[in-house]
């Protein structure tokens, strides 16, 4: 809802101006008016810096909007016109962001606006490719259908997405858990064994002498670390914001070992909802594919769906940009081609999206199955090597002892 500055004059003489936000420039003059006061100017401006809206991620969490489709679906069946549904919807759900969006929304529609072009307002609430698929249903007046075919998505979508951050958050924890507890043993505890060592003056077995020179480097230069570490990600995400750079890394996440399969088939059940998502509910398969490419988050992926658009534009396959990437699996490429021949794309990509998502559940669970123990192992090696530094010199010492 835009902001509109406005310069009047209260009912005791006095000139006041300030801000306002209204649907329109007329609906702020009413509201204005009924605030007793004359209107000298209403200029459109815009919002101010502490009034905007800060998003950190994503504005409404998957969940609230799979519940607002769910909600919005079965009013819409059930008789329930769009403008009142939304006034329903408003004041129930929990998610402060969507209420007001919501709201919005209401007032714009009752004033005869389309609901697409309303909810195309509020670009952070509602994704482009929920308000492709509502200017669809608002042409084909399947509304209640899309919007069950929308919360479907958004729930595989949610439980894709949960599926790779519980396979990641696990070995992420365990590493800078590890790295705390090297941190900590290098800087205080081997300090106190080498301040031990130094005063008896025997020879150190080498792998005592390179702990104790990590334990010097790392107590006295650790700014220097933690700096060159906060440099280093830093450096990585502005390289990240250039498109060559952004595809390569991209590319190459799918290559990294044991996680770089599991990402790929994360994208490609993904890639696969949001076409067939689309193209079901009528959306033309050429702005199907271009609002997937807006949203895969994936500049590889994104490569690859222009190339498509493109063929499909000069009246090739579908599936020959796919080919010749060299990124997808045989059988992806396979159910492709038969969608193609069978003239059934929409279905073969519904199968394709339920393929690769049961795929990621079944890999996921293999992964923490054999990670975890791997990740163990390799704690334990680490924390080993430097007990075993600092105790060698110590059985040494009482072996001189008892001699």
């Amino acid at each position: 809802m835009p902001y509109f500055q406005y310069e009047a004059v209260t009912s005791s003489g006095k000139k006041t101006r300030g801000q306002i936000r209204a649907i329109n420039k007329y609906a702020a003059i009413s509201e204005l008016r009924e605030k007793g006061i004359q209107i000298r100017s209403v200029q459109e401006s815009e919002a101010s810096l502490l009034q905007k809206e800060i998003f950190i991620g994503r504005a409404v969490k998957l969940q609230d909007f799979v519940v607002f489709c769910r909600q919005f679906a079965v009013l819409i069946r059930s008789g329930v016109q769009i403008d009142e549904a939304l006034n329903i919807l408003e004041k129930q759900t929990q998610s402060k962001y969507l209420k007001r969006a919501l709201g919005e929304v209401h007032d714009q529609v009752r004033t005869g606006q389309a609901l697409s072009v309303s909810m195309e307002q509020h670009p952070k609430i509602f994704p482009e490719m929920f308000i492709s698929m509502i200017a669809s249903a608002e042409a084909a007046g399947n509304m209640d259908d899309v919007l069950d075919r929308m919360a479907l998505h958004y729930e595989k979508e949610h439980k894709t997405v949960q599926k790779i951050k519980s396979a990641m958050t696990y070995p992420i924890i365990v590493m800078i858990v590890t790295n705390l507890v090297v941190a900590f043993l290098l800087m205080k505890i081997v300090p106190t064994f080498a301040a031990m060592f130094e005063d008896q003056g025997e020879e150190l077995p080498w792998i005592t002498k390179f702990v104790m020179g990590a334990s010097d480097f790392v107590t006295d230069w650790w700014w220097i670390i933690l700096l060159a570490i906060v440099g280093l990600v830093t450096v990585f995400q502005l390289l990240l914001k250039k498109e060559e750079i952004r595809y390569e890394v991209d590319k190459l996440s799918f290559k990294i070992p044991i996680f770089g399969s599991l990402l790929k088939k994360a994208a490609i059940a993904r890639m696969s909802r949001n076409l067939s998502s689309l193209y079901l509910s009528a959306v033309p398969l050429l702005q199907s594919i271009d609002i997937t490419q807006k949203v895969i988050g994936n500049k590889a992926f994104e490569k690859v769906l222009q190339g498509a658009k493109e063929s499909l534009s000069e009246g090739k396959q579908l599936s020959d940009p796919f080919r010749e990437s060299g990124m997808f699996p045989e059988m992806f490429l396979h159910m492709l081609y038969v969608g193609e021949e069978t003239g059934q794309i929409d279905q073969m990509l519904v199968k394709i999206a339920e393929f690769y998502e049961d795929d990621v559940d079944n890999s996921v669970d293999k992964l923490k199955a054999t990670i975890e123990p791997l990740l163990l192992l390799f704690v334990s090696c680490i924390v080993g090597v430097i007990v075993a530094a600092m105790l060698s010199p110590m059985f040494a010492m009482y072996e001189n002892f008892l001699n």
